[in-house]
C-alpha cells in the first residue's frame, strides 16, 4: 500500500474518484467527481465533474485541471498514479504530453492516500452525517 511518507510534495499526484456515490442533480444528471491531489500532502489542487456516463473528463476539462494544478502546486510531478483500470486515456496522454510518467496502480494501494479525502467529501454532501 502507498502512504504519504514514502513521497516528497510534487513528486507524484494521484487521480481518483472522489466521490463513493453518483452526485445527482434534477437539471443535469448523475456525475461522478474526479480529484487531482498531491500524494504527499493529500492537498487536492483541483476537481472535475464529469457526467456518470462518461469515463474520464474530457481532454479539455483535463488540461484545464492540470493547467489549474500547476499553477497552484509550482511545479510539476514526476509520476501520476492513476487506479487500474479506470481513466486510461485522458489523464496519461495529458501527463506524457508534459513529460510526467502515468503509473496505473490497484485501487487498494491507493486507498491510505485517498480515504481520507474520499471520507470528508462523503460527510460533506450527506451534511456532516456520515
Amino acid at each position: 500500500m502507498l502512504e504519504a511518507n514514502q513521497f516528497r510534495e510534487n513528486e507524484a499526484w494521484v487521480v481518483f474518484q472522489l466521490n463513493d456515490a453518483l452526485i445527482r442533480t434534477e437539471q443535469d444528471g448523475d456525475f461522478n467527481c474526479i480529484a487531482l491531489m498531491d500524494a504527499a500532502s493529500g492537498f487536492i489542487f483541483g476537481t472535475a465533474f464529469v457526467p456518470a456516463a462518461l469515463a474520464e473528463p474530457s481532454a479539455f476539462e483535463v488540461r484545464k485541471l492540470f493547467d489549474s494544478c500547476l499553477e497552484r502546486s509550482g511545479g510539476t510531478p514526476a509520476t501520476l498514479l492513476l487506479p487500474r483500470g479506470q481513466f486510461d486515456a485522458v489523464f496519461p496522454s495529458e501527463a506524457k504530453r508534459r513529460g510526467i510518467a502515468a503509473v496505473h496502480v490497484h485501487e487498494t494501494e491507493l486507498s491510505a492516500l485517498t480515504s481520507e479525502a474520499t471520507q470528508g467529501f462523503r460527510e460533506y454532501v450527506q451534511g456532516g452525517r456520515a
